[in-house]
């Protein structure tokens, strides 16, 4: 028989460790946007984090528990939740039974990647990983009318990875630790493309060697293997244990 409740506390774990990582790796934004995943069970219930706290202080039962308008499944004493955020990342958990998880980032790297014309450049191994598998979203303002995540869906497509243009970075997992190595991926790869530009020149590899690497990371990517995982959360046990609690 499955005990929900301890799948519920591993899931709150770590999605409270992808919080505390994204701020350690600088890819926070404020209290600003959301890393959403699903509960175990037949609801369609997700963990949101509370509007207001900072992605270093989140901890596993400071989470919030939402429906996927981004509400509150219970009510709870001075709980804020920011629902206009939300509402694009429900649009995708409804719309894609693997998307389990997801994150988006408003990074330095990946919204002036999101300006840029040409889009991701296969400019290193990383991004050549994605190589086909980045969707783009045009911005239409800020994300408060609810008729665009039908658009933004779609743009989504299949795809783990979209750069949301004019904006910032949105991907998604199976997984927490999916959902965030994915991230953790794109965002090295816009910040490679920002420093390799300021250089001057770059060359780009034949199409047919992208296409390669990205059908090699398919196959045997590391965003599916629990070691990278295990080893950031051993870190984060190391700076501040705390985001367990």
């Amino acid at each position: 028989m499955r005990n929900e409740a301890s799948e519920e506390w591993s899931v709150r774990c770590d999605l409270a460790a992808a919080y505390r990582l994204i701020a350690h790796f600088g890819m926070d934004d404020l209290i600003s946007t959301h890393l959403s995943v699903r509960l175990p069970g037949n609801d369609h219930r997700f963990l949101l984090n509370p509007y207001g706290m900072m992605f270093d202080e989140i901890t596993a039962s400071s989470l919030i528990v939402v429906d996927p308008d981004g509400y509150l499944v219970e009510d709870e004493e001075q709980a804020k939740i920011n629902n206009a955020g939300f509402t694009i990342h429900s649009a995708v958990h409804m719309s894609r039974e693997d998307a389990q998880c997801v994150m988006h980032t408003h990074t330095l790297a990946g919204m002036a990647v999101s300006a840029q014309e040409q889009g991701l450049l296969p400019l290193n191994q990383k991004s050549m990983c994605l190589y086909g598998n980045v969707a783009y979203h045009a911005f239409e303002g800020v994300a408060l009318d609810l008729d665009e995540r039908e658009r933004l869906v779609r743009d989504l497509g299949n795809k783990d990875f979209m750069i949301l243009k004019h904006h910032g970075l949105l991907t998604v997992g199976r997984t927490v630790s999916e959902a965030f190595l994915n991230m953790l991926t794109l965002e090295q790869s816009c910040r490679v493309q920002i420093a390799a530009l300021q250089g001057g020149n770059v060359t780009l590899p034949p199409a047919e060697v992208a296409a390669h690497t990205a059908a090699q990371f398919k196959e045997h990517g590391w965003n599916r293997s629990r070691r990278p995982w295990e080893a950031l959360k051993r870190r984060l046990d190391r700076i501040g244990p705390e985001y367990t609690t």
